[in-house]
């Protein structure tokens, strides 16, 4: 494309934030992924998406074709929530996969979704359809798809913005000291094992947010309802493990299932509501997803 010249106004402003006023077709978080890829340079050279502008400073962004993934529809029945010509909220069952990745070739839920829907979008650089966020392989609950690429990209944004609401519940093994509280910290990559995420205090990571309450206690282990106000990978289950020394139940990566005080098959993590603003008709959007029946004891 042609060169975006920065003027005496520009001076100061982050290139991400910058693209994202000059290229509204764009959302913040896509543009960030084409500067991390080396898609976007700042005066010739590759530059990051904090940097600061100057006058004078020229941009130049490359978008690159989709690449495509040879990806099947499957016939996979999916509990649907809500669905129009824009959006498709589901309740995702524990051990669906979202997305093909090594390992998980097929089977996931957007095979399902292209078996669903024959108008998805594919945006974000591979053919994911649809897909604005994720929940880990054996985590239920509540998803909202995108159906067209102006949904897409608005509510991509809205998930940037944090202008959703997210309420999750979380069966944990033993009880906090207190009873409510909110974690707020900087999260990334274990420094030793790049598996895991790790709460860091070197000052690198980003900010995660979780206000927390604890709803019931059976057999010494804690139910929480967790509000997230940030989107991190793996955050909840960062956040009971390192900061309230509770790990959720059933998780193999941050607990030990065999120290467990009740045993359990899957990990107790459940998206339980969803709010937000329809992207298109900006309508307020609430689904909540039936709490599985392993949480019966505490309910």
């Amino acid at each position: 494309m042609d060169w975006i010249i920065t003027e005496q106004s520009d001076i100061g402003q982050r290139l991400d934030k910058h693209l994202t006023g000059r290229l509204p077709d764009l959302s913040r978080s896509r543009l960030q992924d084409l500067i991390r890829d080396g898609h976007v340079t700042l005066n010739t050279r590759p530059a990051k998406a904090s940097v600061s502008l100057k006058a004078g400073d020229a941009v130049s962004v490359i978008i690159p074709e989709p690449t495509s993934v040879e990806v099947v529809a499957q016939d996979i029945p999916l509990e649907i929530l809500f669905e129009d010509k824009d959006i498709l909220v589901l309740n995702k069952p524990p051990g669906l996969v979202v997305h093909p990745a090594a390992g998980n070739p097929d089977g996931t839920l957007v095979n399902a979704l292209l078996h669903h829907c024959d108008d998805l979008s594919g945006i974000g650089g591979e053919m994911r359809p649809g897909i604005v966020h994720r929940l880990d392989k054996d985590t239920s609950g509540c998803m909202v798809v995108a159906k067209n690429d102006m949904a897409h990209r608005r509510l991509s944004e809205a998930f940037a913005e944090r202008r959703l609401s997210k309420i999750y519940l979380a069966a944990i093994n033993g009880t906090p000291k207190e009873t409510q509280g909110r974690i707020q910290n900087m999260l990334g990559r274990h420094p030793v094992d790049r598996k895991r995420m790790s709460i860091l205090y070197d000052g690198s990571g980003k900010e995660a947010v979780t206000e927390w309450e604890q709803l019931s206690v059976h057999q010494g282990c804690a139910l929480i309802r967790c509000k997230l106000l940030t989107g991190r990978t793996h955050q909840i289950r960062v956040h009971m493990k390192e900061a309230l020394s509770c790990p959720i139940l059933g998780d193999p990566i941050y607990g030990h299932v065999s120290r467990q005080k009740i045993p359990s098959t899957r990990l107790m993590l459940h998206a339980w509501k969803l709010s937000f603003q329809h992207p298109i008709h900006d309508q307020p959007m609430n689904f909540e997803a039936q709490v599985p029946a392993e949480y019966a004891p505490w309910l």
